[in-house]
């Protein structure tokens, strides 16, 4: 692909988002989407790959299925209320049809059939682009009407997808579809916290793709794409692999990393609404997502594999890391001892 039309895609991606994030009325919010889907197709199905051309198909399937929902939400809440403004969404059946809309476009459970198959058609640079910019506008979306969803509703989907998200990631051998189970599962924490305190579901969201884009773009460094290569990987950049293994206990949320932040201040916050079953239920489901860690980190740093490997072992890389790679996986290692500024912050 020429660079001219990466830039116009680039382009059109912050302009999509700037137009979601910037509007007030559903139906313009609904237009930078759609300008953001569209500049994203051809991203995914620029290998020619038919499973490259299936995911694009896929997902511009279930995000026009999504948005034609928003697109009826606006137009219910207009028929009964006048209103087309996002935050005076107030007619129940046009909240239920935003929050299904919103969760087919995240990927929430029982809308997340698509995701993964997506992730494993992409490449890992389009595959972080779909896990964390193209989760922005709806995730706004979703802060801006927060008020008008129903918690209950949410916090099903939201124990649902940590659960989900936690347990079919387990199984699998393929590192972008772990991290598309591991997008679900984080979901899921954004999700059960939004309707208590949408500002704390934005901080966990904006750590997320900290991490997440630390977690890609290292695996996009060293190429790996399977568990069976990742085993190999440790003689050709050895200091990142040991990086990557603390990246992704970070993701998993274990003290004293970045990731540890946003699951302490989610169950704090869920405690002080009383609804601690919750609170314990999302924890334990989250030992889910840290054993699919581990397993990772274990195959990155610790092992080599135990029966004979049809992949060679690589040259040691000589050349520098990435900059972004090493101000990324920073970040995503050390910023708990500063989280009273972050929370000023925010």
């Amino acid at each position: 692909m020429n660079p001219q039309a990466k830039l116009i895609f680039a382009l059109s991606l912050t302009l999509g988002t700037t137009l979601t994030i910037s509007s007030n009325p559903l139906f313009m919010a609904w237009t930078g989407v759609e300008i953001n889907t569209l500049a994203i197709l051809p991203l995914i199905s620029k290998s020619h790959h038919p499973r490259a051309i299936e995911a694009a198909t896929k997902y511009f399937l279930v995000q026009a299925a999504a948005f034609a929902l928003v697109l009826f939400s606006s137009m219910t809440n207009a028929w009964h209320t006048g209103q087309w403004d996002i935050t005076q969404l107030s007619h129940p059946t046009s909240c239920l049809i935003l929050t299904v809309a919103l969760a087919m476009k995240l990927g929430l459970v029982p809308f997340h059939f698509w995701f993964p198959e997506v992730l494993q058609g992409s490449s890992l640079i389009v595959g972080l682009l779909l896990s964390t910019l193209m989760k922005f506008p709806p995730i706004t979306l979703l802060y801006l009407t927060s008020p008008s969803l129903k918690p209950s509703i949410l916090m099903t989907m939201a124990i649902l997808s940590a659960a989900l998200g936690g347990w079919m990631g387990l199984n699998q051998t393929q590192t972008r579809k772990i991290l598309a189970f591991s997008s679900i599962s984080h979901l899921g924490w954004m999700a059960i916290i939004i309707a208590y305190s949408p500002k704390l579901a934005l901080l966990n969201f904006y750590l997320y793709t900290l991490m997440t884009a630390a977690v890609f773009l290292s695996l996009n460094s060293i190429k790996a794409l399977k568990l069976s290569t990742l085993m190999t990987t440790w003689t050709k950049t050895p200091s990142l692999n040991a990086i990557l293994l603390l990246t992704l206990l970070s993701l998993a949320g274990l003290p004293p990393l970045t990731g540890f932040l946003p699951k302490w201040l989610i169950i704090q916050e869920l405690t002080k609404q009383e609804v601690a079953l919750a609170a314990t239920i999302i924890a334990l489901l989250s030992l889910l997502g840290l054993f699919f860690y581990l397993r990772l980190a274990y195959c990155a740093t610790i092992t080599l594999p135990p029966h004979t490997t049809n992949h060679m072992k690589q040259w040691y890389n000589t050349k520098p890391t990435n900059t972004m790679v090493a101000v990324l996986t920073t970040m995503s290692l050390m910023l708990l001892p500063i989280s009273p500024i972050i929370l000023a912050v925010v």
